[in-house]
């Protein structure tokens, strides 16, 4: 289930409370879920109920007793906690196996809309060099919404902007020129970030230039340094792009091993430690017995605790939510004209899948399980999501880096 359709959810069993009389509320057009906040739990939270209250004339915590009641029978759903003043806290069934299948089933295209809408947008950009990429790079993103997209300029592109940095421009000119032969009709978004000049981001190359223009808010000054080229952790753009390579790696190691990735349980909270099958050997092996089940003993006592270290430290939650936000970022970003959302928002997804990058494949005598079929299908989901949402602002997602 995903967010949308997990809001759905929420307004359907509001709407049944009303149709029961338990509720005396106009029924609202939308409401929203999102990961849990301080003291929340379980997959997504929700505060319909204090919403609600008001208008119910009856206190949150009892609107919020009424909707969990119809929610916990919900298919989809395994359990729903109330905390606080009145928050419903969801935990869902299956949660990230259908996420994962749904992202790899769509693959880079996860988020975009179904079908076009038959909405035409036309953007018109100054000659500046950042207005022409933002506008490639929303003209990108509204079309993986659906849009139709038509762009221009206001005066003739210069070379360099389609030879390095990649822009498509469809006509230049303005309105008032009709002497132009490619000027284009009247205007519907006039797009004008804070100019990068007197800055020149080509020495760049296409995509450390097209990131340095994109990753910051449009009303901030964008920063043309040589420090978005270097290759270390400082860099988002490096880091967003050694994750998806890393998801690539893993994925040829894996077919080395003689395994492939199964969307499953991916969460290592819920792993167990895998004891080599030479430990066994040795201990049948060993000639005093009672000496080689104390070393066993200690042995497990270790891979116990290095197993509690690696679930703490790999935890999938933040993991999956941020996989599962995407195709609302992808809204908003259409939405508000805005790539930067995106480009902050591959970030996020980054630096959450890099820590648990390390405990995707079998490590010494382990053989591959179910466990890593599904870490690797998280991965790998990971992977899809970072590709299109770098081609989506026009940047090379590298299988090798």
């Amino acid at each position: 289930m995903t967010p949308v359709e997990l809001s759905r959810t929420v307004l359907r069993a509001v709407r049944r409370a009303v149709d029961d009389g338990e509720l005396d509320v106009v029924v609202p057009g939308r409401t929203s879920v999102t990961p849990p906040g301080p003291g929340g739990c379980g997959d997504y939270a929700t505060g319909v109920a204090l919403q609600l209250a008001r208008p119910a004339g009856q206190p949150p915590l009892r609107v919020a007793e009424i909707l969990r009641e119809r929610l916990v029978r919900t298919d989809g759903i395994s359990d729903v906690v109330v905390t606080g003043p009145g928050f419903l806290n969801i935990s869902l069934r299956g949660t990230e196996i259908a996420l994962v299948r749904e992202i790899l089933l769509s693959g880079h295209r996860y988020g975009h809309a179904d079908r076009a809408t038959g909405r035409l947008v036309q953007l018109h950009a100054p000659h500046e060099v950042r207005a022409v990429v933002v506008m490639d790079a929303v003209a990108r993103i509204l079309r993986s919404q659906g849009a139709l997209v038509r762009t221009s300029c206001a005066g003739r592109p210069e070379p360099e902007w389609a030879d390095i940095l990649g822009v498509d421009i469809d006509a230049y000119g303005t309105p008032d020129a009709p002497a132009l032969p490619d000027a284009p009709a009247p205007l519907d978004v006039d797009v004008r970030p804070v100019p990068a000049a007197p800055a020149d981001p080509t020495p760049l190359g296409r995509d450390a230039a097209r990131w340095a223009l994109l990753h910051p808010a449009l009303h901030d000054l964008p920063r043309i340094t040589a420090d978005h080229l270097v290759q270390r952790e400082s860099n988002p753009l490096f880091r967003v792009r050694y994750a998806h390579a890393r998801t690539r790696a893993l994925s040829r190691n894996a077919a080395d091993l003689g395994f492939h990735s199964e969307p499953g349980d991916a969460d290592l909270r819920g792993a167990q430690a895998a004891v080599p099958e030479t430990a066994v050997q040795d201990a049948q092996d060993a000639q005093d017995a009672q000496d080689a089940q104390d070393a066993q003993d200690a042995q497990d006592t270790r891979d116990t605790r290095d197993t509690r270290d690696a679930q703490d430290a790999h935890d999938t939650t933040a993991l999956r939510h941020a996989l599962a936000d995407h195709p609302r970022i992808l809204r908003a970003a259409a939405a508000h004209h805005a790539p930067d959302r995106l480009a902050r928002h591959l970030v996020t997804v980054a630096d959450a899948v890099l820590p648990f990058l390390a405990a995707v494949l079998p490590r010494g005598a382990e053989k591959p399980s179910a466990a890593h079929r599904a870490r690797l299908a998280l991965a790998e989901a990971a992977g899809a999501v970072l590709a299109g949402g770098l081609s989506l602002l026009g940047i090379d997602a590298p299988e090798h880096l």
